[in-house]
């Protein structure tokens, strides 16, 4: 199986070569390409790339907007995002529902959907994926993780959120109470560190990051280092083998 990186940008105005496209990961194996996410610079893109399968977190732009044209193939989401994305013009054939915390087989992969905390009008989701007894875990926005010992059980490595590596991107809604937004990587890196997890691969990256990365790797290599893991910072076009 191997891993390649379309994308790597947050929701952010700067880009670079290396972070040019919002976040998308192609697994491509047996011949199928598995597409998670497909934001608005994959507008008109589809045919070119020519994904299998596109698998989506959530209803946010950078995450679902590259499907306002339709779908060449089937699209599995949550119930929710559907309802959110309703109105593309996606043929009802190619509308498949991914439900949390069942595992769905796709192109002979197995998803794992984990309810995450990020945005509270577009709920988003994270992906356990696993062939075989090897498993990773994919959630590109995320402020906190539902169940992340059962996510992160045994998982080779975790794709996590880069849209800020220090600074607080916590929110709290007026009128509910209720907190959204990203967890820096700091954070996550001590997810890592408790559960166990040896490496975080690092995409969805904002403008701490894209304006300076050289910058932006020594901080998160020494935060890393505290904390004994490993990490890689993404970029558009990177190729993993899994």
């Amino acid at each position: 199986m191997k891993l390649k990186f379309l994308g790597t940008r947050g929701y952010i105005d700067p880009k670079t070569r290396r972070h040019s496209n919002h976040t998308s990961l192609m697994i491509i194996h047996n011949n199928q390409k598995i597409m998670l996410d497909c934001g608005e610079t994959f507008l008109n893109k589809l045919n070119k790339i020519k994904p299998d399968h596109i698998v989506i977190t959530h209803a946010h732009p950078d995450h679902a907007f590259g499907l306002e044209k339709g779908s060449p193939c089937p699209v599995w989401a949550t119930k929710i995002t559907w309802k959110l994305i309703d109105k593309f013009p996606i043929e009802k054939k190619f509308r498949k529902i991914i439900y949390p915390r069942k595992k769905t087989k796709i192109a002979n992969i197995t998803f794992e959907a984990f309810e995450v905390i990020h945005s509270i009008l577009a709920p988003a989701v994270g992906y356990r994926i696993s062939f075989g007894k090897k498993a990773f875990f994919y959630v590109p926005d995320v402020l906190w993780i539902e169940k992340r010992d059962q996510a992160f059980k045994n998982i080779k490595f975790y794709i996590g959120d880069g849209a800020t590596i220090q600074r607080t991107m916590v929110r709290k809604d007026k009128k509910t109470g209720q907190i959204y937004g990203h967890a820096n990587i700091r954070s996550q890196l001590t997810w890592c560190k408790k559960d166990k997890v040896k490496k975080m691969i690092i995409t969805h990256q904002g403008s701490d990051i894209v304006k300076n990365e050289k910058k932006a790797k020594k901080i998160i290599e020494k935060l890393a280092n505290e904390r004994g893991v490993e990490f890689l910072l993404a970029y558009d076009g990177m190729q993993i083998n899994f």
